[in-house]
This record gives structure tokens, C-alpha cells and sequence, in this order.
């Protein structure tokens, strides 16, 4: 019976076989099975015992327990094959219990327990499996993986090290020694490690993913597209090779190719929804679509891939008593040193726990001391990485959550797919994440205010909008430093500034900030941001100026991280539109920079004009782009006054509700009372009335 169930499953599953298929060989290269020195050492081993036995009176060795164990680790290889993990660790610890000197038993079990989320068992095992064959090349690899997750990055280092000491021919260990590397931050070892694995196998795709991945980090985004080039178009993994080639090309200025690209990928791979997130992400940015054109995009994810999940819909058995305390679930990869965790940790850190009790549903892979932090403040902090939407919506049902809120939106990481099957009667996306609405119809509210979700706008969102005063509250990070004073007046020269992605630098930005260029004679521009150490990057921009007629010796692009002392060398920020920046918004006006700001769509393109608003200066809004223009020249004219401005700003922001955490985490729960009560008085009715 289980031998045909396993069959019918894998038959079930085809992408899942695609990718078995695809990975098969390598992991039979990396298992005992393929460690052709490793096996005879195995077997000297065993021949050295038989003789020792011989020589000791003891010619009746036990030789079936040694049969026995590697019968039931072939076995729990077979099982784990198939993706019966359970049935898989049944098998590896009677293979234990069968021959407990047998290495390959217990290596095997700590990948299985591995695969099962139990590092610190999986751990044990490989230890064990090592101190009884030290040259286990295979267990001090894996061994080195389970540490990579949990993020003990340096004595991983030295796991792969030795592991490749033992078999130098080894790739899978030089991806592991790769990662490892850059986790401590030696991003040109790491891609030294990667190329040589990319040698040592053809088509290596994971090797290849990383390697790309890497140069994308360090501003090669020429050489990251070469790499993913190298994946043969009949390859399973080709599709997201596509994807992750048409994320890199808005920031070279390819918008209308990389979107044809993210198409492409999608009809090779239609039910690839990350994929297509990706997409809707991209279109965000887009300077020439209209906002009905863009949200079309997202009405067809939902119908693509969310709808279709209705039918896993259950009824909430949740108590109705609507003055009770409330469960409250945050899904969020960005639990750690991510840019969100300026809008994130007020939240977390001021919830009156009489009033709510909090759950984070961490999709983080690499946790940091921001992490620490954040555990320290929740009840109930639950991993979900190498959950499955199913199992991770299942989990949240039987935490009895009330209200879920997303805190991703269609970034990198995101559980979409889990509140479209809509596990808890209330869910929530807040904007901090991705600065949109999901497109899912599944979900209820999505928090704003008047200004990035005018009235009028609201056919724009799949949720319905929740306004308060305001959408976010912002801490700074730490170290910042003291305000400036402004540049201008130690240079004789205005200098004009922005830290936003290159995504957001477009022809009619550039035709703006130009003209502003004209009008300021001797200003300059500095734009800072990883995404410029690209060298083709720069020159595509200087290119564009300099058809405006600005010289490229008044331009300046970096990548300075943290860049708060390029801020101390910003006179005035332009905010980009239509797609507005958000935390260096906050960061610019905390070190004493005021900006201009245009609003656009809504609400990524509105977001600049609620944060100007909140921090008592509206009057930096431009209605148009003449006027915003016309603002950018007078603050630029007015040195004595952008002085007395610069001076005040940050004591003016840290009194104003964007910096007011209790207050707006007050406000937040008066929400989720209300949206509560709203639910209990519904009956059997899931979602508001304008919604059905």
C-alpha cells in the first residue's frame, strides 16, 4: 500500500518530479552513495573489525547488523526521495538502533531531522557520524549547512573547509563554504568559492543562482545576467532564471523589456506566483502606466492564483465576544535588519498586551540581533520557513488567530497565498511593506489614511481602505549622528540629493531634476545607492542628463552604507515619482533634509505627501512638475532659511505623529477593535459588505 501511494504521489506531482528530476543527481552525488572513498573506507573499516574479532576469539561478528542498518538506510533514502520525511526518519533510527557504529546511518538521519526543522537533533547526528568516521566528507558538509541555518556562519566556514580538505572535488560544499562566506560579509571569497563550483560541475544551477545573485549584490548587474544566461532554456530552473533577470533590468532602465521577460517566464511557468509578484512588483515602478492598468495586473493574480484557493475556506469558530482580548498574527520575512523594521519593532514593542496578544509568523531565514529583539517582544514567535502555505494556514487556524495582518505585500518572501486561504476571520496589509494593496480579494482592509488613499481611489484597491491620521510611524536607526549644518554654506554650491533605488529614476524625473539643475547654476546631484556600483548603471544615467545638457562632473553616484553622512552632504531631497521612496524619506527629514514631493498614483506614489504632511510641512508638496520645480529652486535660493530649517527639522519630526509610537500603536488597536466587532456583528459573514 505505501509503495503505491508513494508512486501515485510523486505521479500527482509534477513541478514537484520536475524538480527531483532536476536535483536528483546531484544528491546522489553528495549522499553515501555517491562518497566512492568514503564506502571503502567503510569497508577496510569493517574488514579491520572482522579480523580484530578474529584475532580477539570472536569469529561469530555480528555482520547482520551491519546488512540490516544499510538495508534500512537505503530504505529512508528511497522514502526521502519520494518526500515521505516521516517515514524516511523511522527507518534512519532503526538503522541506528541496528548498528550504532554505523556512520552513514546517523549522517543520514541528521538530514532527514534536517528536512524536519529539528536542527539541534539533525546537529547531533551529524556530529556523531563524524566522531565515528572523521573523514566523512559529506557529514561535515551537511553539518556546515545546519549551521548556515542557524547562523552560526564561522563554524560553518570551518565545517565546509574541512569537509573540502577531505575531498577537494566537492561543489555542493563550495556552495555551502559560499554562503558562509558572505554571511560574513566577504562577498569576493564567497564568489571565488562559487566560481569554482561552477567548474568543478556543468550547468551547476544553484551555483549559478547564487553567483548571480551575489553580483547583483555588489552592483555587477551585467555579470549577475551573464551567469543566469549560462542556464540551458530546457532546464526546469530556466523560468526562474528569467524572473530573476527581468528583476535586475528596471534598475538599468528596461522596464518594457523586463516585463515582457517576467511573461515569458510565467507562460513557461504558469503557476509560478512568486514569479509573478515579481512582475506586479516591477509594475509598481512603471513611469507610463496608469494606476487602473496596473491594479488590472493585480485583479488577474487574484483570479490566477487566489481565487482558486476558496475552496480550502473553512468557517471561523473564533469566539464573537467583541470586548475581548484579540489574537493578532504579523507574517513578515522582514522580521530582522531590514529597512521595515524602522515601521515594525514601534508596533511590536507598544501593543498593550491586555488589549492584544501577538503572534509573529517569521519567514526569516538568516536571524540577526534585530530578530532577538523582536522574539523578546511577542508572545508567541513561530518560524514558517519550509512551511507550506497549507500547513502554515492550518497552523495559524489552530492558533486561533482573530486578526492577521500582512506586512509584506508582493516583496521577496511573501505568504500571500496563505491569507488567500484565509485562515483567520479578519485579515490586514499594512502599506510599510510594499507601499500597494495585494490584489487579493481575500483580504479585508488595508491600512492608509486620506492622503495616500484619496477618497475617490478606492476602486484601485481589492481591500478596503482603513484610514486613520496616518499610515506608519518611523524609529530611526541607531548611530545616526548629530544634524549637520547644511552643505551649501561651507561650498558656495546647492547640492540636490536622493538615496532611492535607481527603479525610481525615470525620463520624467530626470527631466525634472534636470530642469531644477538649470535653474540652480552650480548645483549638483548626488544619488546614492547600493544599486551603482554598477558601472553601466552610472553611464546610462549620465548618458540621460547629458542629453539635458548636464554635465556628468555635476552628477555623483554612489553606494555608502549606512549613507547618513551623504545625507550631512544633501541640501534638499527630491523624492521620485510616480513610485515616491519612503524610509529615506523618514531618514532624510530625521538628519535635518527637507525634500519635494510630487503625488501620483496612489498610494506608492502618495506616500511622500502623507510623511510631509504628518511632519507639519505640506508646503513641500508640488501639485505639478513645474511647481515642483518651482519649490526645489526657492528652498535653493534661500540659504539663511534652509538653515534655520535643517536646524529645526529633527526636534519638529520627533514631535510630530511619525514619531509618536504609542500613540500610533493606540490607534492601530482602536482598528483592530473595530474591524473585530464589525466581524462579530456580521454573523456568518466573512468579509464587508463591500466586499461581497
Amino acid at each position: 500500500e505505501e509503495y503505491v501511494r508513494i508512486a501515485v504521489n510523486a505521479a500527482r506531482d509534477l513541478p514537484g518530479l520536475a524538480r527531483l528530476r532536476a536535483q536528483l543527481r546531484s544528491r546522489l552525488a553528495a549522499s553515501a552513495l555517491g562518497d566512492v572513498q568514503g564506502y571503502t573506507r567503510h569497508a577496510e573499516a569493517a574488514l579491520r573489525s572482522m579480523w580484530r574479532r578474529w584475532c580477539a576469539g570472536k569469529a561469530s561478528v555480528r555482520a547482520g547488523d551491519r546488512f540490516r542498518a544499510q538495508q534500512l538506510v537505503d530504505l529512508g533514502i528511497t522514502a526521502e526521495n519520494s518526500g515521505a520525511v516521516g517515514h524516511a526518519l523511522r527507518y534512519y533510527r532503526q538503522a541506528v538502533a541496528a548498528d550504532t557504529q554505523y556512520a552513514p546511518a546517523h549522517m543520514n538521519l541528521g538530514i532527514a531531522l534536517q528536512a524536519a526543522q529539528d536542527l539541534a537533533a539533525a546537529t547531533t547526528s551529524y556530529r556523531r557520524a563524524i566522531a565515528l568516521d572523521p573523514g566523512y566528507a559529506a557529514a561535515h558538509c551537511n553539518l556546515g549547512l545546519a549551521r548556515l541555518i542557524l547562523g552560526e556562519y564561522a563554524r560553518a566556514e570551518v565545517d565546509f573547509r574541512r569537509a573540502l580538505n577531505l575531498r577537494p572535488e566537492f561543489p555542493e560544499a563550495w556552495v555551502g563554504l559560499a554562503d558562509a562566506l558572505e554571511s560574513l560579509g566577504r562577498d569576493e571569497d564567497a564568489l571565488a568559492a562559487l566560481d569554482i563550483a561552477i567548474g568543478q560541475r556543468e550547468h551547476y544551477v544553484g551555483a549559478l543562482f547564487n553567483a548571480s545573485k551575489l553580483l547583483r549584490k555588489t552592483g555587477r548587474l551585467e555579470e549577475a545576467q551573464a551567469r543566469l544566461r549560462e542556464i540551458p532554456d530546457d532546464h526546469p530552473e530556466y523560468p526562474f532564471a528569467l524572473v530573476a533577470s527581468a528583476a535586475m533590468m528596471p534598475d538599468q532602465g528596461r522596464m518594457d523589456e523586463a516585463e515582457a521577460v517576467f511573461h515569458r517566464a510565467l507562460e513557461l511557468k504558469p503557476d509560478y506566483h512568486e514569479g509573478y509578484s515579481n512582475l506586479l512588483f516591477v509594475l509598481n515602478y512603471h513611469a507610463d502606466r496608469s494606476a487602473e492598468e496596473i491594479f488590472s495586473s493585480y485583479r488577474a493574480f487574484d483570479e490566477r492564483y487566489a481565487r482558486t484557493l476558496r475552496s480550502e475556506w473553512r468557517p471561523h469558530l473564533n469566539d464573537r465576544r467583541p470586548a475581548r482580548r484579540l489574537r493578532v498574527g504579523y507574517v513578515s520575512p522582514d522580521f530582522c535588519r531590514h529597512p521595515c523594521r524602522h515601521f515594525i519593532e514601534p508596533l511590536l514593542d507598544h501593543h498593550d498586551k491586555s488589549v492584544v496578544e501577538v503572534f509573529a509568523y517569521a519567514e526569516v531565514r538568516a536571524e540577526d540581533a534585530v530578530t532577538a529583539r523582536m522574539k523578546a517582544r511577542v508572545e508567541y514567535w513561530v518560524p514558517t520557513t519550509g512551511m507550506s502555505d497549507a500547513q502554515l494556514a492550518d497552523r495559524i487556524r489552530t492558533d486561533g488567530i482573530d486578526i492577521l495582518i500582512d506586512l509584506a505585500g508582493h516583496t521577496h518572501g511573501n505568504r500571500l497565498l496563505v491569507f488567500a486561504r484565509r485562515p483567520a476571520p479578519v485579515s490586514v496589509t499594512h502599506l510599510q511593506g510594499f507601499g500597494y494593496g495585494t490584489g487579493l480579494s481575500a483580504i479585508d482592509w488595508c491600512f492608509a489614511d486620506a492622503l495616500v488613499v484619496p477618497e475617490g481611489s478606492e476602486h484601485l484597491f481589492s481591500e478596503q481602505p482603513w484610514r486613520m491620521s496616518q499610515c506608519m510611524v518611523y524609529r530611526p536607526a541607531e548611530g545616526m549622528g548629530a544634524v549637520s549644518s547644511p552643505p551649501a554654506m561651507r561650498q558656495g554650491q546647492v547640492t540636490f540629493g536622493t538615496l532611492t533605488r535607481p527603479v525610481r529614476i525615470n525620463h520624467r524625473t530626470v527631466t525634472v531634476w534636470a530642469e531644477i539643475m538649470r535653474r540652480v547654476p552650480g548645483s549638483r546631484l548626488r544619488m546614492d545607492s547600493s544599486a551603482f556600483r554598477d558601472p553601466g548603471l552610472r553611464r546610462y544615467l549620465n548618458e540621460k542628463f547629458s542629453a539635458l545638457d548636464i554635465a556628468g562632473e555635476r552628477l555623483e553616484m554612489g553606494f555608502h552604507s549606512p549613507p547618513w553622512n551623504v545625507l550631512r552632504e544633501i541640501d534638499i531631497g527630491l523624492d521620485c515619482f510616480p513610485h515616491n521612496s519612503a524610509t529615506t524619506l523618514f531618514e532624510s527629514l530625521f538628519m535635518g533634509v527637507p525634500f519635494i514631493t510630487l503625488p501620483a498614483r496612489p498610494s506608492v506614489g502618495r506616500l511622500g505627501s502623507s510623511i510631509l504632511t504628518n511632519a507639519g510641512h505640506p508646503e513641500w508638496i508640488a501639485a505639478n512638475e513645474q511647481e515642483y520645480v518651482d519649490k526645489a529652486a526657492a528652498l535653493a535660493a534661500n540659504l539663511p532659511r534652509l538653515s534655520e530649517i535643517r536646524q529645526r527639522l529633527r526636534t519638529e519630526m520627533q514631535a510630530s505623529a511619525l514619531m509618536d509610537e504609542a500613540g500610533y500603536v493606540r490607534k492601530v488597536e482602536a482598528a483592530y477593535r473595530e474591524m473585530w466587532r464589525r466581524w462579530c456583528s456580521a454573523g456568518t459573514t466573512a468579509l464587508p459588505e463591500s466586499k461581497q
